[in-house]
């Protein structure tokens, strides 16, 4: 199981139109990728400005097949210049997971 957890930091002003843009994703993950196991998408309760991913994937392949997708380049394409500097990206081998 891979797991990929990415912090993003909006500039402000934009945090609803990136809260769409990543239940778009979100969305075409759950229905159209058998491989993205969990999609989870947060939003700091302190500073609405960052933004959390969590992603697990079956393996290496269905994380590329997301990241590849063009569901995920038309969030860049909207997302990037909105962005407060880059994501900060984790990518892990799952060790442990509890339902």
């Amino acid at each position: 199981m891979i797991a990929l957890t990415a912090i993003i930091r909006v500039q402000a002003g934009h945090e609803d139109t990136i809260k769409q843009e990543l239940l778009k994703v979100a969305a075409y993950a759950a229905a159209e990728e058998p491989g993205t196991l969990g999609y989870y998408c947060g939003q700091d309760g302190e500073d609405p400005l960052v933004f959390t991913t969590y992603e697990r994937f079956r393996d290496r392949a269905a994380m590329e097949s997301h990241n590849g997708s063009e569901t995920v380049a038309a969030f860049f394409a909207v997302a990037k210049p909105l962005l407060d500097g880059d994501p900060i990206i984790q990518v892990s081998e799952e060790i442990f997971a509890s339902s």
